[in-house]
């Protein structure tokens, strides 16, 4: 059920990256603006051919959910070792369609993937205040890895 994103898909993940752009609007109304989306369906076109950013979608009859996926590698760095990382720069599950274990089945995916083309490590970020997305990771066997921090003005 968990396949490689196409063009006749944009439509329903930008329906999907709206309902995330609101959770992340509720949480940080200072930063996110709300009824918008992290990505444009000519940005979508765009990705859907960079393999450096595959873009999963679980499909039950229709698109459920996603993940959005970007692989990195560090080579000969002076400081850091040698090391491919797969980020997971968005996953969304349907607001419908959670409790149907979609979200595992996608992570699943990406984690196998991820072993598949060598990756050293899977890394995401998790907004503070997002307990049930942070609970998910963490039943996934996810650890932190670091934390940012702010202080804000005014």
């Amino acid at each position: 059920m968990v396949r490689t994103a196409t063009t006749k898909d944009i439509k329903r993940i930008i329906e999907l990256l709206h309902q995330v752009n609101m959770v992340h609007h509720v949480i940080r109304p200072d930063l996110f603006k709300p009824y918008t989306t992290k990505y444009n369906e000519q940005e979508l076109e765009q990705m859907l051919h960079d393999d450096s950013k595959p873009i999963f979608v679980f499909d039950d009859g229709e698109v459920e959910g996603y993940a959005f996926c970007q692989i990195t590698e560090v080579r000969d760095h002076q400081l850091l070792e040698d090391i491919k990382t797969l980020y997971i720069d968005d996953i969304c599950v349907d607001e419908r369609a959670r409790g149907k274990h979609v979200g595992t089945a996608l992570y699943e995916h990406v984690y196998n993937y991820a072993k598949a083309i060598a990756c050293n490590n899977i890394t995401l970020n998790v907004w503070e205040g997002n307990t049930p997305a942070l609970n998910f990771y963490q039943r996934m066997g996810m650890k932190v890895q670091k934390t940012t921090m702010e202080t804000i003005i005014g």
